[in-house]
């Protein structure tokens, strides 16, 4: 009997704490002690992860109606603006790319604008426009610091999980201006059903991937090839150097293209995940410069001996495409930089400046070595035809002859 006590009494304590614990977790929701002008109502409601905003929310799933009602707290000045919105591609990563939004314009008179804006970038004004969901009961309230946006929006049929951002920032005049960089994971997956969510990760996946692919592509197309270029132009007119300089150059653009690859493909990928993010033209010459790099590595593999009849065509093929290669490759990086100025603003300015550096790096060393070795040639070719070789001596005409049989 003392047994059946002890469990008794066990239970009954494990019973009580759960209620305490569920209690505890209800009231340190914000959200559940706010209330709404006109006595509207809310089955379920949660505190967003960042910028003290709340999403109270009724959801029908079998008509897709979403009665809802965000708050945004903290907003002390007139000139700002704030935002909700539901990305339709329920990308989590490329979250306001897209996006459908509802948005609300501090006025001096009290009540603020509210209107819908559909996002496509990053430096949007917010514009008012169409959003892909049919709405109504649109309006919005301003109480203290606090703002609220309502509205009914209809859910595609069988909706459960969305993707949903919140934001605020500063405006000129009476249009929305950028919002601070930092306010980047104010975003979230939402379940409708049951109020469960996930957030954004800290830097963001496509970000990530962003990053990787552009750091591949300036090294690979946008340095290395360049480098090898020069070795192979500069550094076989010296005895010395040969044949280092043609097992430098082959190493160097190898490497270029096996990483350049692999950037190739991290941009194919990162394109189809960038919704809305206008890539055409830089995509265009990065599958451009893929095939080009490919019919350089076939050139490695079908060169003739030097003194083939046909060298000489496999030269001018050589050149014409390694030169179109490396001016393709930086005409392309600089596309890339221009697609992002466009879609996520300023953020790899500093990104631009270093490979701008480098490349106007490799240029100086290119002119100055370009002037040095033509000394060297004149020099050479002098020498030459003072001992009586002449221009068709053993070392040919340019000087490059001789570097040249061991290629």
């Amino acid at each position: 009997m003392v047994g059946k006590l002890t469990v008794v009494r066990l239970v009954l304590a494990i019973s009580v704490l759960s209620s305490l614990l569920l209690t505890t977790s209800a009231q340190s929701q914000t959200c559940q002690s706010q209330t709404f002008s006109e006595n509207k109502a809310f089955t379920t409601c949660r505190d967003l992860s960042h910028l003290s905003s709340y999403l109270h929310w009724t959801y029908d799933q079998a008509t897709g109606k979403l009665d809802l009602a965000f708050r945004h707290a903290g907003i002390t000045a007139t000139d700002r603006w704030v935002s909700w919105a539901i990305n339709p591609s329920n990308n989590l990563d490329s979250s306001m790319m897209g996006a459908q939004a509802l948005v609300a314009i501090s006025q001096s008179g009290g009540t603020p604008r509210v209107y819908t804006s559909s996002i496509d970038g990053y430096s949007t004004q917010l514009p008012e426009g169409n959003i892909s969901y049919a709405h109504s009961g649109l309006t919005g309230t301003r109480q203290n610091n606090e703002i609220t946006i309502y509205a009914t929006l209809t859910l595609p049929n069988g909706t459960t999980n969305l993707v949903h951002l919140w934001n605020d920032g500063p405006l000129s005049g009476s249009t929305p201006q950028m919002h601070p960089q930092a306010n980047t994971q104010s975003k979230e997956s939402l379940n409708l059903l049951s109020g469960a969510s996930q957030a954004g990760s800290s830097g963001g996946s496509l970000r990530r991937r962003r990053n990787v692919h552009g750091i591949l592509n300036a090294l690979s197309w946008g340095t290395l090839m360049p480098l090898g270029a020069i070795i192979a132009r500069y550094l076989k007119v010296f005895k010395s150097a040969d044949p280092a300089w043609f097992y430098l150059h082959v190493t160097c653009q190898t490497s270029a293209y096996i990483i350049g690859v692999a950037g190739w493909g991290t941009g194919l990928k990162l394109g189809h995940d960038s919704v809305g993010i206008k890539y055409n033209t830089h995509r265009t010459l990065g599958i451009v410069l893929f095939c080009l790099g490919t019919l350089q590595v076939f050139a490695l593999l079908l060169r003739p001996n030097k003194d083939h009849k046909i060298r000489i065509y496999w030269n001018f093929y050589h050149y014409a495409i390694g030169y179109a290669t490396i001016i393709i490759s930086i005409v392309n990086i600089f596309k890339g930089f221009e697609a992002l100025e466009t879609s996520v603003g300023d953020r790899y300015n500093s990104w631009k400046h270093a490979y701008i550096g480098i490349i106007a790096a490799l240029g100086g060393i290119a002119v100055l070595l370009e002037a040095y070795t033509w000394i060297v040639v004149m020099k050479r070719k002098n020498s030459e035809n003072k001992t009586g070789h002449g221009i068709n001596g053993t070392h040919g005409v340019n000087g490059y002859g001789s570097s040249a049989q061991h290629v």
